[in-house]
């Protein structure tokens, strides 16, 4: 550790995490884009770089989503400016709230709001356009017109802010934040359509899930091929004056090698700066504490974060923290402390803190080293057992597929147990025939090897990739969710394209993901199924994008119930197996789409389909929940009586439009029933099944009486 602590020493505490190239070429799309007001968003940034990078985010899905509606030039120029800046009233939030690593109090998210009509004062002073400064001001309105402060609602909302409102949710449930992991795309939309009606324009959330559907590379490209092109500077400067400074940074060679030492270390490393604020988080550091780097940096460091205790248990206060003292007073602190982690978990830690200094004296803050001390056997010492036993694919030395079915198997099962979300990522070279047939196929080899040798470098421990056949490989992703593996397949998706080749003649290939992450119910079989679904998708999205399906891990795992003798002389029905009554937020079309890969992935056979009702069979032999290959298969029959209805569902929301589904489990052969773990088998199998349509269990007694005057008859089995 002290070797490490060395390094530490000589590296800049002010040196961010970020990619010099991926910075100017937002710096460059920012400029064209606001011309002099590019200066309001580098003040942004500088203020709170988070905030300013949801901003972009944002303003290229307006202009994305703007596009595919056909909106006019006209307004979608006033769209992309409002999404760019509809946050810049944050500069007048103070950092003691902006950096606050946790949930905020009333007092404090009522402080936050107020950055709304601060960022409109701002505009107004430097802006010529109406347009877009009510675009900024209405973005914070809700639909019903039920939001104080606001005098429109509904279709008298500017169009603008309610796209801008909905893009805006999207992304803030997508991102990763303190208090709570990023939300999958499938778990952000559900949201959106709860809240249709009352937060956002109902219409227009259907339009966006379509816009999630079409081809995010091409639409996002597009985008910022106009900006960067067809954008002329008298445009943008109808404004504001234009400026030329670009702020671009450049990253020494050796920044370089220390980033990749940080990312790949199995000890925690955090560094936080002379004012308390956290500058770095590495994805040990994420491993150990379960808190996300996007979530906790730039936020203000305190021993609470992570429940700091002491060799005798003891929560240590902020007088007695050994970071705020080694910034303070200086000198090195080497002790036995604790920690909370994953699952409220506590773990053990020799924690070494460092003081960094400059030459001339000057504190510019701490870094401090986390080391696993517990005696617990880790999930990623286990994982690094089984990488070194594990067989090799002869050509691109990664793991082969039989080594790959037999991890797998084990780690799903694992993060199951642990109550931990995993990933899986699927992904096959574009066009690869063409390459063997132009270059030959010992060019096709190198090209194999090259993506092999990506996919190892982005590889956590923990994490394993293997070739799955042919020129398909799989990347699985241990403590991941859907959001950061996405983002994963996006960063390797974006390299590789850009990745010349020598066997190529220096030019790149591309490659096609499907990305999914475990869900309730879920085995190694269905899990697989829906990241090929997924990798399908993104074949027919015109390659070279991820497709993300699944909503998502909700921790929710179902429980055995015993069957026991009483049930049968309290006179049950023995027709069905099990019943259930679920709502979900999404509409019915959606709905039906999602039962379209419910029934791709467990292969099963349409039995009766007509308007509300569906009866499906899935064969015994076809089941992913055979626990073992002794175990008879059982085939099953899933009716299903789907109706749209209203919920009362109380508090805020009310009365409430939803998707009612009606299941009901059975073994097609009666003889099944006596099968001890028949149950557990239609439970699991429910339990997916409320995952593809994010729905949950409700009680008939909630639907309003109209609706359950209207509710189908169950036919007798």
């Amino acid at each position: 550790m002290d070797a490490v602590a060395s390094l530490l020493d000589q590296l800049d505490p002010a040196l961010e995490d970020v990619n010099p190239v991926e910075l100017a070429f937002e710096n460059q799309l920012v400029q064209v884009r606001l011309g002099l007001g590019s200066s309001l968003f580098s003040a942004l940034r500088a203020k709170h770089a988070p905030t300013a990078a949801h901003c972009l985010r944002v303003a290229m899905g307006c202009s994305s989503w703007a596009a595919l509606l056909g909106l006019p030039d006209q307004l979608r120029d006033e769209i992309e400016l409002a999404a760019l800046l509809h946050d810049i009233g944050k500069i007048g939030v103070p950092d003691r709230i902006l950096l606050k690593p946790g949930k905020l109090t009333r007092d404090e998210y009522l402080v936050v709001e107020n950055h709304r009509r601060i960022g409109v004062e701002i505009l107004r002073s430097c802006a010529a356009s109406p347009p877009m400064l009510n675009i900024v001001h209405y973005a914070g309105a809700w639909f019903d017109g039920s939001r104080e402060g606001y005098d429109l609602r509904s279709e008298q909302l500017p169009l603008g802010a309610r796209i801008l409102a909905i893009v805006d949710a999207f992304d803030a449930m997508t991102s990763d934040q303190v208090y709570r992991r990023a939300l999958s795309r499938e778990r952000a939309v559900a949201e959106l359509f709860e809240f249709a009606g009352v937060q956002f324009d109902p219409q227009l959330v259907r339009e966006f899930c379509s816009y999630l559907s079409a081809d995010m590379v091409k639409l996002h490209g597009n985008s910022a091929r106009r900006w960067l092109k067809n954008l002329q500077p008298d445009q943008v400067n109808a404004f504001w004056q234009l400026s030329q400074s670009t702020g671009t940074s450049s990253a020494s060679g050796d920044s370089v090698f220390q980033q990749r030492l940080l990312e790949n270390m199995h000890d925690a490393v955090i560094f936080v700066d002379s004012s308390l604020r956290i500058v770095l988080w590495n994805r040990a550091a994420e491993r150990l504490t379960g808190i996300a780097a996007a979530s906790i940096e730039h936020k203000h460091w305190t021993p609470s974060l992570v429940s700091l205790r002491d060799d005798r248990h003891k929560l240590v206060d902020e007088d007695d923290c050994p970071v705020i003292q080694a910034i303070h007073q200086g000198g090195q602190t080497l002790k036995r402390l604790s920690i909370t982690g994953r699952n409220q978990a506590v773990i053990d830690v020799d924690a070494h803190v460092v003081p960094v200094h400059g030459k001339n004296g000057v504190t510019f803050g701490a870094a401090v080293l986390m080391h696993d001390a517990s005696s617990q056997i880790t999930l990623e010492q286990r994982v690094q057992s089984l990488h070194e036993r594990a067989t090799r694919d002869p050509l691109t030395q990664v793991a082969n597929r039989a080594e790959f079915d037999r991890f797998f198997s084990m780690t799903v099962s694992d993060h199951m147990k642990r109550n931990l979300p995993c990933s899986l990522i699927i992904c096959d070279i574009d066009h690869f025939k063409k390459v063997n047939d132009t270059f030959g196929h010992q060019a096709g080899d190198e090209v194999l090897v090259n993506f092999a040798a990506l996919l190892r470098r982005n590889c956590r421990a923990g994490d394993l990739v293997a070739r799955y056949g042919g020129e398909e490989f799989v990347m699985l992703c241990s403590d991941c969710d859907n959001s950061s593996a996405t983002r994963k397949g996006d960063e390797i998706r974006a390299e590789l394209a850009e990745l010349p080749l020598p066997a190529l003649n220096g030019r790149s290939v591309t490659a096609s993901f499907g990305v999914t992450e475990i869900q309730s119910g879920d085995t190694p079989e269905t899990m697989l199924r829906r990241a090929d679904r997924g990798l399908y998708q993104a074949k027919e999205n015109g390659r070279n994008c991820v497709v993300q399906l699944g909503s998502g891990w909700s921790g929710e795992e179902p429980a055995p119930k015993a069957w026991s003798w009483f049930n049968w002389f309290r006179g049950e029905k023995t027709d069905h197996l099990l019943e259930k009554t679920l709502a979900t937020a999404v509409p019915l079309n959606v709905v039906v789409e999602k039962m379209r890969g419910f029934v791709s992935d467990y292969y099963a056979e349409v039995e009766k389909i007509e308007e509300g009702h569906l009866l499906l069979r899935i064969n015994g032999q076809n089941s992913p929940h055979m626990r073992r290959s002794s175990d008879r298969p059982v085939a099953f029959l899933i009716e299903m009586w789907f109706e749209e209805g209203k919920l009362d569902l109380g508090g805020r929301t009310g009365i409430a439009d939803r998707t009612i589904c009606k299941v009901s489990v059975r073994p097609v052969r009666n003889r099944d029933r006596r099968q001890s773990d028949v149950l557990e088998r239609a439970r699991k199998m429910l339990a997916n099944l409320k995952s593809y349509l994010v729905a949950t269990e409700i009680d008939r007694k909630q639907l309003l009486a109209e609706t359950a005057a209207a509710e189908p008859e169950t036919p007798a089995s």
